[in-house]
C-alpha cells in the first residue's frame, strides 16, 4: 500500500514533477507505508532499467573513536543478506546479467545504486531491497573488508586532491564532524578501537539500526514497465524496510571560522533539450536530488533559474569579503620550510595569519573595474526545429572524398534533438615521428585551446562545446551541442590554426604547465605506470615520458614557430558530421575548410602522399620466445605495487570478439571475488578488456600494499587455472543465462547522439568502418562455432617493470577439447563452453610488465618471488606435458580400439544386410507359390536339388 502524490498524465498539481518538454518518459511519486518515498520512471524504450537509493546520513554522523565507520558500512552491505546469504551474490548476479553496481558515501548521505538488463530486474531488485532488509554483517567479513578500506585509503594517501581535501577538513574547527576522516583505515576501524574494547562489528550492527530508517531514505527505480507494475513490485520488495521515525542528521554551523535573460534563455534551452541519459546515472542524480528540492525540482535540480532574490543575493555577497577568507598555497618550493603535519595523509603545511593591513593593501591595489553585464552571446541558438531529413540512413555514409579530406554524414534519424556532432581529425604524419614532435604537437594543441579560451567561454555558456587533442597521427578537433550556432565556433577555430601564432608569454606559461604535467608522471599510482608501459611496448610509435620531457626542456618559442607550417604541410581531414544536419549543410562545412586550408593563394596545407595513409599497429607478441625487462619504480614514497596481466588474443573478428566479450562476462565478478573479497590482494582489483590497434584482449589489473608482484603474479596463475575449471563446471543453464546477458547487452541502443557518434567516429578512426559490428557480434551469439586460438598474457607486477615471454605448442590434449567443444555444441548452446575454454588456455604466450613502490623494493626478493613462480609455472607445465602424453597414449589405444569396433559393425551390418535379403526372397517366394501352382512345383523341385 502506498500514498500516490502528483500525477503522471493528467493535471498540473502543486506536487507535479516538472520535466522536459522532450521527455517522454512517466514518473510518478509514491510514499510507502513505511514512509519511503519512493519516485517511480517509467520508459518503455529503455535497454537497462536501475535503482538508486540515497540515505540521509553520512560520514558526519561517524562516532567518536570510529572514523570512517559509515563509509566502511557501505562496503559491508554488499556481502550478503539473509534472503540470498551466498557471499557477494548480489554483485554476481548484477554481473552476470549485464549491469553495474557502485555506491558512495558523502559527509551528509549515502548512496547505492545499479542497472541491469531489463529482464533480469525484478530479482535485482529484490537482492538491492536486503542491503536496507535484513543485511549479514559476519565476522569473517567484518576483518577483510576493513583491510579493502584501508587499502582504497592507501591508494588515495600520494593523490594531491585527498591530501588537499583532508588537509581543509583538518583546519576546520574541531568541533564540526566536517574536521573528521571520512575514508577511514586499519587504524580507526580496528586497532584503536580494539585498544579501548570497542569490537568494529558491535558497533557497525548499532550504527546500521540506529540510522538507516525507511523514512530518510529516497529511493528512485528505472523501469521499462508502465508504472502502476513498478509501484507494485516496489510495494513488496520495499515496504519490509524499517521506519524507526528517525529525523535526518542536522549539523548546524560553518565548519571554518571567521541575472540577466541571456542566461535564462541557455537555461531553458539546455534543460528542455537535454540528451537523455544512462538510467544508473539518472537515478543516482535524482535520488540525490530528493533531499534537497521540493517534489516539484526533483528533475530540475539547478537547471533552470529561479526568481531573483535580493536578499539571497546580498546574503552571499556579504560571505565573499577578504576577512572570511582561506588561502592554500601549494608548491615543492616550500619543502623543509613547514613545521606541522596533518596525521591522516601526513601532508606537511604551516599557517599564517592574513594581518588587517596585508588586506588592506590587497584592497588598495585592486584594479578599478567595475562589473558589467556580458555582451550578447552570439551563440545562443534561435533556431531549435528539426531538419525534414529525407534519407533515413542508418549507418554513416560516405558523403564526400577528394585528396584533401573525407566526410562520412549520419542524420539525427532517432533522438530529435536540436544538436549536432562534429569531428575531424586532422592527420599530420609529422606529428609523432620522434620525442620531439610529439611534445611540439602537444605545444600546439594546448596553445590553441589557451587562445580560444575567452572566446570559447561564450560557446559553452550557449550549450556549445569543443576540444582539441593529439590523435594518433596528428590531432583531433570536436564541435558539439545545439546546431544553430555551431558553425560559428567551427569557422572561429579554423581560423586559430590558419593564423596561428608563437606568442611567447603564453607559451612560457603552457611550457611550464606541461613541465608539471610530465615530471607529475612518477607519481603517477603503480597501475597506471603499469598500463603506461604495457601501452608504450605494444603500440605503435609511442615514445617515453622521460624523453619526451627532455625535448620539452629544450623547446624555445622558435622552434614551435618553425615547427607548426612543417606539421601542417602535409595534411589529411578526416570529417564526421552527424545530427541535426542536412546534407548540403555538412558539405559546405568541409567545403570551407578545404579552401581555408588548401585552396588559398598561399595555402598552408597540402595533400599527404598516398604511402603516408597509415594505420596504427600494435606488436605481435610472438611464440617460443622469453624477454624479461625490469624497471624501478619511480616514486620512492609509494608503498603500492601493481600488476597488470595483459592477454593478447585476437585481431578484430566479431566471432572471436564475442566469445571475448563472454569470457569477461563469466570471468570478471570471479576475478573480484577471489583476488579482493578472499585473498584481499588490494582495493584495485579488475578484469577488463582492451583494444590497442585493433588488436583485442583482456587486462588483470591489480594493486596491492600487502604482496609483492612474485607473489601477486602466482595468484592470478592460479586464478587462470581456476577460470578454466569454472568455465567446464557452467552448467547449461549459466552458460545460457551468460550469453543471454550478453546480447541483452550487445541490443542496448545509444542513448543519445554524442554516444552513437562517439561509437562510429571510433569506426572511422581507426580505420575499421564496422558500423554494423554490434549486429553482427550479437548474431555470432546466436551461431553453434567452436574454436581453438592462441592466448597470450602480458603481466605486469609491481617492485620495477619487467617482460617474460614464452610460449607453448597446441598440444594433442586441446585438440581433445575442442572435440568435447564440438560435442558440447551439439548439444544446442549456441557455441561450447569448451571452445570457450580453448581461447583461455591453448598456446599460451605471455608477457608480464611490472611497476611498483621502489620504496621498499628488494630486487634479490623480487627475483626469488619470480624465480618461485616461474618455478611453480614450470611445475604446472611440466604436469601438463605429462598429462598430455598419457591423454596421447589414451588416445591412440582408444583409436584402435574405434577401428576395431569399425571393423566388427562392418561386418555385422553386412550379416544383418544378408539375412534381410534372405527374408524377403522367402517372403517374395510365398507369394510366387500361392498366385501359381506351376512355380510353386517348380520351387518345390528346385529346392530338393538344393538340399540334395
Amino acid at each position: 500500500m502506498a500514498m500516490v502524490v502528483g500525477t503522471e498524465n493528467g493535471a498540473a498539481t502543486v506536487d507535479e514533477i516538472v520535466k522536459a518538454r522532450t521527455d517522454k518518459r512517466e514518473y510518478r511519486r509514491i510514499v510507502l507505508k513505511n514512509s519511503l518515498q519512493v519516485l517511480l520512471i517509467s520508459d518503455p524504450e529503455t535497454d537497462k532499467c536501475a535503482a538508486s537509493m540515497n540515505v540521509s546520513v553520512g560520514s558526519f554522523s561517524d562516532p567518536e573513536g570510529l572514523q570512517g565507520l559509515a563509509h566502511f558500512l557501505e562496503h559491508m552491505l554488499f556481502y550478503a543478506s539473509e534472503k540470498y546469504p551466498e557471499e557477494d551474490s548480489y554483485s554476481k548476479y548484477i554481473t552476470e546479467h549485464g549491469g553495474s553496481t557502485n555506491a558512495y558515501t558523502s559527509s551528509e548521505d549515502t548512496n547505492y545504486y545499479f542497472d541491469i538488463n531489463t529482464d533480469s530486474f525484478d530479482e535485482a531488485l529484490d537482492r538491492f531491497a536486503q542491503f536496507f532488509i535484513k543485511p549479514l554483517m559476519s565476522v569473517d567479513a567484518t576483518m577483510r573488508e576493513i583491510k579493502a578500506v584501508d587499502s582504497e585509503n592507501k591508494q588515495n594517501l600520494l593523490t594531491d586532491s585527498w591530501r588537499m581535501n583532508q588537509l581543509h577538513k583538518h583546519l576546520s574547527r574541531e568541533d564540526h564532524p566536517y574536521h573528521k576522516f571520512s575514508t577511514g583505515n586499519m587504524d580507526t576501524l580496528h586497532v584503536r578501537p580494539e585498544t579501548k574494547g570497542i569490537d568494529t562489528r558491535t558497533e557497525l550492527i548499532k550504527f546500521y539500526d540506529v540510522h538507516y530508517s525507511a523514512n530518510i531514505m529516497n529511493l528512485v527505480v528505472y523501469g521499462k514497465e508502465n508504472l502502476d507494475k513498478t509501484q507494485c513490485l516496489v510495494e513488496e520488495l520495499f515496504e519490509e524496510i524499517r521506519n524507526t521515525n528517525k529525523d535526518i542528521p542536522r549539523f548546524p554551523g560553518q565548519p571554518c571560522t571567521p541575472d540577466h535573460l541571456q542566461l535564462s534563455a541557455i537555461c531553458e534551452a539546455e534543460f528542455h533539450y537535454q540528451a537523455k541519459i544512462d538510467p544508473i546515472s539518472d537515478v543516482v542524480s535524482i535520488s540525490s536530488n530528493m533531499t534537497i528540492y521540493p517534489t516539484k525540482h526533483w528533475l530540475v535540480g539547478s537547471s533552470l533559474p529561479s526568481k531573483f532574490n535580493s536578499a539571497t543575493v546580498q546574503n552571499v555577497l556579504n560571505e565573499l569579503s577578504p576577512s572570511n577568507l582561506r588561502i592554500f598555497w601549494i608548491s615543492n618550493k616550500f619543502e623543509g620550510q613547514t613545521d606541522k603535519v596533518e596525521p591522516w595523509y601526513n601532508t606537511s603545511y604551516s599557517l599564517e595569519k592574513i594581518t588587517i593591513s596585508t588586506i588592506q593593501e590587497w584592497m588598495e591595489s585592486a584594479p578599478d573595474v567595475n562589473l558589467l553585464l556580458p555582451t550578447p552571446n552570439v551563440f545562443i541558438p534561435t533556431d531549435l526545429s528539426l531538419k525534414d531529413v529525407k534519407d533515413k540512413d542508418i549507418f554513416p555514409v560516405l558523403l564526400r572524398k577528394t585528396s584533401f579530406s573525407r566526410l562520412w554524414y549520419k542524420p539525427d534519424t532517432k533522438f530529435f534533438k536540436p544538436k549536432a556532432y562534429v569531428a575531424m581529425d586532422f592527420n599530420c604524419p609529422l606529428a609523432v615521428t620522434s620525442p620531439d614532435a610529439v611534445v611540439l604537437s602537444n605545444m600546439f594543441v594546448w596553445l590553441l585551446v589557451d587562445y580560444l579560451n575567452e572566446y570559447g567561454y561564450y560557446a559553452r555558456a550557449a550549450g556549445l562545446s569543443y576540444g582539441l587533442n593529439i590523435s594518433d597521427n596528428g590531432f583531433m578537433l570536436y564541435v558539439v551541442g545545439f546546431n544553430h550556432k555551431l558553425r560559428i565556433l567551427l569557422e572561429a577555430i579554423i581560423q586559430k590554426i590558419v593564423k596561428f601564432e608563437v606568442k611567447p608569454n603564453r607559451f612560457s606559461v603552457i611550457k611550464e604547465t606541461m613541465t608539471k604535467a610530465y615530471k607529475n608522471y612518477k607519481f603517477r599510482q603503480p597501475h597506471q605506470q603499469a598500463m603506461y608501459y604495457c601501452s608504450m611496448v605494444l603500440q605503435d610509435n609511442t615514445w617515453p615520458w622521460t624523453e619526451e620531457l627532455d625535448a620539452l626542456s629544450h623547446l624555445e618559442a622558435e622552434d614551435l614557430a618553425n615547427f607548426i607550417p612543417m606539421l601542417l604541410s602535409r595534411t589529411f581531414v578526416e570529417c564526421y558530421i552527424a545530427g541535426n544536419v542536412e546534407k548540403n549543410e555538412a558539405e559546405s562545412m568541409v567545403k570551407h575548410i578545404e579552401d581555408v586550408l588548401f585552396n588559398d593563394p598561399k595555402p598552408i596545407c597540402r595533400p599527404i602522399f598516398p604511402s603516408q595513409f597509415l594505420t596504427s599497429r600494435a606488436t605481435q607478441l610472438g611464440t617460443g620466445m622469453k624477454y624479461v625487462y625490469h624497471q624501478q619504480g619511480s616514486n620512492p614514497s609509494d608503498e603500492n605495487s601493481s600488476l597488470m596481466h595483459y592477454i593478447q588474443i585476437h585481431q578484430d573478428d566479431f566471432a572471436m570478439n564475442s566469445k571475448l566479450q563472454l569470457f569477461r562476462l563469466i570471468a570478471k565478478q570471479a576475478t573480484f571475488h577471489q583476488l579482493r573479497t578472499v585473498e584481499q590482494l588490494g582495493y584495485i582489483t579488475s578484469l577488463s578488456s582492451s583494444n590497442y590497434s585493433g588488436v583485442y584482449g583482456v587486462k588483470f589489473i591489480i594493486q596491492s600494499s600487502v604482496k609483492g608482484p612474485g607473489h601477486i603474479d602466482s595468484r592470478v596463475e592460479s586464478l587462470l587455472k581456476d577460470l578454466e575449471s569454472k568455465l567446464y563446471k557452467l552448467s547449461d543453464e549459466e552458460f545460457k543465462s551468460n550469453v543471454t546477458a550478453l546480447v541483452d547487452m550487445k541490443l542496448e541502443k545509444h542513448k543519445n547522439l554524442s554516444e552513437e557518434s562517439w561509437f562510429y567516429w571510433g569506426e572511422i578512426q581507426s580505420g575499421t568502418f564496422k558500423f554494423n559490428r554490434i549486429d553482427e557480434e550479437e548474431q555470432e551469439l546466436g551461431r553453434p562455432v567452436s574454436f581453438g586460438e592462441v592466448f597470450v598474457r602480458t603481466h605486469t607486477a609491481a617492485d620495477g617493470t619487467f617482460v617474460d615471454l614464452k610460449a607453448k605448442q597446441i598440444s594433442d590434449a586441446y585438440e581433445r577439447r575442442l572435440a568435447e567443444c564440438t560435442e558440447f555444441d551439439q548439444k544446442g548452446n549456441p557455441f561450447g563452453i569448451g571452445g570457450l575454454s580453448q581461447t583461455f588456455n591453448k598456446g599460451k604466450r605471455k608477457v608480464q610488465y611490472a611497476t611498483s613502490s621502489s620504496a621498499a623494493v628488494n630486487l634479490e626478493e623480487l627475483q626469488e618471488e619470480m624465480k618461485s613462480a616461474r618455478q611453480k609455472i614450470d611445475e604446472h607445465d611440466e604436469e601438463i606435458r605429462r598429462r598430455d602424453e598419457e591423454n596421447k597414449k589414451r588416445d591412440e589405444e582408444n583409436q584402435k580400439r574405434d577401428e576395431e569396433n569399425r571393423r566388427r559393425d562392418a561386418e555385422l551390418l553386412e550379416l544383418r544386410q544378408s539375412q534381410s535379403r534372405v527374408s524377403e526372397m522367402e517372403k517374395l517366394l510365398s507369394f510366387l507359390k500361392k498366385d501359381d501352382p506351376r512355380i510353386a512345383a517348380y520351387l518345390d523341385a528346385a529346392n530338393d536339388d538344393t538340399n540334395t
